[in-house]
């Protein structure tokens, strides 16, 4: 079930001005609020301008100063749903990749404890790691242990790094993905995108109404999962398989 979103014609306007040079535009987007910690469910419709090809975000959007993310390790295997309302979360997505028998694949703190080690893989780029609160983005070959994290998640690849599209990222396949990105000292999100390849959702997240900095992948395709508590009810989209792990958003 969605909640309700709004926008203003003005907002509108100003978003549709600030993508009008880039390679995917912004045909709408709407707002609504949390019922908590500040957390803002933005949906945006992009449409390719030279292609006609179309894409939909769901993105749940934070200050580190009003919300705290969390790594969910999910062994019993509960649906994203479930864990968000037993957690208390506000906003969620799946996490990290996993193996047949449901391991974890690459690093994986949650609430502080150490589930699965650093691994490295080409595919496992990329480390998510939270810090004394802090959301931090960081390249494999940049990680190094932090014995205060509470929270961290080896994934990847890296969709945007300075603000910029990575190069060489996949173009023939598409599928539904889940990211997270950070857009400041203290600000951050995550977010469902529907199918689209990797070197597209790379295009479209640095739109500049976003200003993301650094961006990474996690596990896609029938992992990808969004769910979201609103003043105008739950937005909710199911993964279509049983995931290993979750990374919500709840108020501090």
């Amino acid at each position: 079930m969605a909640g309700k979103l709004s926008l203003s014609g003005a907002a509108l306007a100003y978003l549709l001005a600030l993508s009008a040079r880039a390679a995917w535009s912004v045909s709408s987007s709407e707002d609504e609020k949390a019922t908590a910690g500040g957390i803002e469910h933005r949906r945006v419709l992009f449409a390719e301008k030279s292609g006609g090809n179309q894409a939909t975000l769901e993105l749940a959007l934070f200050s580190t100063k009003s919300a705290t993310v969390r790594v969910i390790d999910n062994p019993d295997g509960a649906e994203l749903a479930a864990v968000m309302r037993r957690a208390r979360g506000v906003a969620g997505v799946n996490g990290g990749y996993f193996d047949p028998e449901n391991a974890p694949v690459g690093l994986l703190v949650s609430d502080g404890k150490l589930i699965a080690p650093f691994r490295k893989a080409r595919l496992l780029g990329g480390v998510m790691v939270v810090n004394k609160g802090r959301l931090e983005l960081v390249r494999a070959a940049e990680y190094s242990a932090r014995k205060t994290a509470t929270a961290a998640l080896q994934c990847g690849p890296f969709l945007v790094d300075g603000g910029k599209p990575v190069a060489g990222l996949n173009e023939t396949r598409s599928a539904r993905r889940t990211f997270v990105f950070t857009s400041g000292s203290d600000r951050g999100a995550i977010g469902f995108c529907s199918a689209v390849t990797l070197a597209e959702l790379g295009e479209i997240l640095v739109a500049p109404e976003l200003k993301v900095q650094r961006a990474m992948n996690l596990d896609g395709g029938s992992s990808s999962a969004f769910w979201f508590s609103g003043e105008g009810g739950v937005t909710s989209i199911g993964e279509q398989k049983t995931v290993r792990n979750f990374v919500i958003v709840t108020a501090k």
